[in-house]
């Protein structure tokens, strides 16, 4: 199954995926503005992280995103995090979906949420963009670099954003979260990864600037207009912080260097005839667009983005052995632990490690 087919849609929940449709209908009520019921609820197929659903109401289309249940990693799905910055960022005209209401009260639905417009349009989960011609292919592609670098050129200030991130060295603090958000999900000993673990930090880049930066920011976090390659939201900020912009760029491009496979590498596609950008063209729209000179040297921020999603898919792993994994599909990203360790490591040693 192609991974358009695989995760667009809804599902009906079951199981622990089921809402208390009375108390979350009431909670609505007293807090969303201008909603009216009954409501019916069918939860997203997409996405690994926090179960995230559709809620039609007589008032139009809502989505909620909770945390998942049981025993989670420390400062792991922080959806008030993620409507913390979705509130900020909507008054600059930034495209999110419009925040309506946080719930940190555990007994509406078992775990806190937030609820937020339904932003109606199109989500590609697969970086070929299977039935677009080459022009709207490159377009598109040329959408999500200026929108990233529209949001590395927010005023963070202005945004009411100042305090969202810690101060010191961006990378620094990432790669010790990432160290330790891995040691607390770890199954086995992956050399590559123990590796890691000692070259990153003793290698850490300045940083060049400070600004919101996303944190996930690939094709299939993003819904695009139905008929036009405009960016409508940006979706998914559960590991958005303030820090250095590079990440998220660099964090982009490594679509270059990664194999398709269905998703959204574009590494062994012929991108001349489907008329996706080469990434030369890429870092020159987004130096462009974001004010920049120029883009350093990108192995080892390839290397750290490698080992970030290693650590992130470890999480995952944990939660399929402990039986908490909110997707379907949670099972075989677990399995990409280790192509994704050794990926990193590969670039580490590009980037000079022994």
């Amino acid at each position: 199954m192609d991974a358009q087919t695989a995760f667009s849609g809804t599902v009906t929940p079951d199981g622990a995926d089921v809402l208390d449709v009375a108390r979350l209908s009431a909670w609505m009520a007293a807090n969303v503005e201008g909603f009216a019921g009954p409501i019916s609820i069918a939860k997203f197929k997409g996405g690994q992280s926090n179960p995230t659903y559709r809620i039609d109401a007589a008032s139009g289309a809502y989505v909620l995103r909770r945390k998942p249940f049981g025993i989670l990693l420390p400062s792991a799905h922080a959806v008030d995090r993620e409507y913390r910055v979705i509130a900020g960022l909507h008054p600059t005209g930034f495209p999110v979906a419009r925040p309506y209401g946080l719930c940190t009260d555990d007994s509406v639905v078992g775990s806190m949420f937030y609820i937020m417009s339904m932003v109606e349009g199109r989500t590609i989960w697969d970086g070929a963009v299977p039935g677009a011609t080459a022009l709207q292919r490159h377009d598109t592609y040329m959408a999500m670099v200026d929108t990233l670098a529209a949001l590395h050129n927010v005023d963070v200030a202005a945004a009411g954003l100042s305090d969202y991130g810690k101060p010191g060295n961006y990378f620094e603090r990432q790669v010790g979260r990432w160290t330790k958000q891995y040691r607390a999900s770890e199954t086995e000993t992956l050399p590559e990864m123990e590796q890691l673990i000692a070259f990153l930090p003793a290698t850490l880049p300045d940083q060049t600037a400070t600004r919101i930066v996303h944190g996930d920011y690939r094709i299939d976090n993003m819904i695009f207009d139905a008929d036009k390659p405009n960016v409508l939201a940006v979706l998914d900020w559960e590991l958005s912080t303030l820090g250095d912009p590079l990440a998220d760029f660099t964090y982009f491009c490594m679509a270059w260097v990664t194999e398709h496979g269905g998703r959204s590498g574009v590494m062994d596609l012929d991108r001349a005839s489907l008329g996706i950008p080469e990434l030369d063209e890429v870092i020159a729209r987004y130096c462009a667009a974001a004010g920049r000179d120029n883009v350093p040297d990108m192995n080892w921020y390839f290397a750290y983005n490698f080992f970030r999603l290693a650590g992130i898919l470890q999480g995952i792993k944990k939660r399929v052995i402990d039986g908490t994994a909110s997707s379907a599909h949670a099972k075989e990203m677990s399995e990409r632990v280790t192509p994704l360790a050794e990926r990193a490591w590969h670039f580490a040693k590009l980037a000079g490690a022994k």
